[in-house]
């Protein structure tokens, strides 16, 4: 898979500049992106800031994609966009993987009550049961199973070994990736003296368009009310959402982060890599929260938060975490010191 030089500044509404004369500069064919170190002769690259420069210098790539204010910094040919950055996650689609085309596997297992729609993909030994419905153009990768009366939107992709449990409802155009389990219980047990009884989880996922979820992701169905996520919500691998919980539009969530049951996620957040959050809590729209933090209560001010401590020699954390354990009655000690003082006042 390649494309003319052309096509792609065509592709990209940039403007195709060259320090030199180049001939043929039109018809450079680019069969793939790289990183400006590695790119070779075929491939394009970019530069999306300053810092990148001098690596970017010496590149061997066919052509950089930069902005107007970088033009002045190299001698290869340059793709001249506003936005660097967004115009190769742009041109990231053109050298994925193509989506399969419109089949039914064979050794796959659709209900005689499913409803699928046109264009749709089922690979093989895939489980579609009892009255679910696939709309157009989705794809079903093999050994995925499709829980009953589940719904998958238009367009929507799941890779191989999803599990979509009953009932739950998948918007368009969303990734779900393998391993992703949407729609299984969430925790809940009523204590007695002879153990646990289980709740069964009565209620189910509801997730919007344009969602993304990564792989060994686990989704919980809601005990009486939904889980929800919104549409544009980024969902990283390896994250935990609780049951009840509520996600806002266009919030991502970085590796390994866990929420607890019945919180509530405003719109446009991040939340860095294993960040946990506790069960019950409302967070607003445009909060971000730096790696590793703990949220433990509500968060109602947009901001950039952060709990977590950094890497130190081992040495001076033993030592420090000995003194962490003596604040409280360090703090006393100060709060009477203080108390003197102001009697001698």
């Amino acid at each position: 898979m390649s494309y003319r030089l052309i096509e792609i500044a065509e592709y990209l509404e940039a403007e195709l500049v060259s320090a030199s004369s180049v001939p043929g500069l039109d018809d450079i064919p680019i069969s793939g992106i790289a990183d400006p170190e590695s790119a070779m002769f075929d491939q394009i690259s970019f530069v999306s800031s300053t810092k990148y420069i001098s690596a970017a210098q010496n590149s061997k790539a066919a052509a950089l994609i930069v902005s107007a204010d970088l033009v002045d910094s190299f001698q290869i040919p340059l793709l001249v966009v506003k936005n660097p950055y967004l115009a190769y996650a742009q041109l990231s689609a053109k050298f994925a993987e193509p989506r399969p085309v419109a089949e039914v596997h064979p050794s796959s297992f659709v209900a005689e009550t499913a409803q699928i729609g046109e264009g749709v993909y089922i690979g093989a030994n895939a489980v579609v049961q009892d009255n679910v419905v696939i709309a157009d153009n989705a794809v079903i990768s093999a050994c995925s199973v499709i829980g009953a009366r589940a719904r998958i939107g238009s367009g929507t992709m799941l890779y191989p070994n999803v599990s979509i449990y009953h009932d739950v409802v998948i918007g368009k155009d969303c990734v779900i990736h393998s391993g992703a389990v949407i729609g299984s219980d969430g925790f809940g047990f009523a204590p007695t003296k002879n153990g646990y009884v289980k709740i069964h989880q009565l209620g189910s996922v509801i997730v919007g368009d344009d969602v993304e979820i990564g792989s060994n992701t686990s989704i919980d169905r809601g005990a009486l009310g939904d889980t929800r996520i919104h549409s544009g919500a980024k969902i990283d691998n390896l994250v935990h959402v609780a049951h009840n919980c509520e996600i806002g539009s266009h919030t991502a969530i970085a590796g390994q982060v866990g929420m607890a049951g019945s919180t509530k996620i405003g719109q446009r957040c991040s939340f860095g890599g294993q960040v946990g959050i506790a069960g019950h809590l409302e967070i607003g729209d445009d909060v971000h929260a730096l790696g590793q933090s703990r949220i433990t209560k509500s968060i109602n001010k947009p901001g950039i938060y952060a709990s977590g401590t950094g890497t130190t020699e081992a040495k001076t954390w033993r030592k420090n975490a000995a003194r962490f354990n003596q604040l409280d009655e360090l703090y006393r000690r100060i709060n009477e010191l203080e108390k003197l003082l102001e009697k001698k006042k």
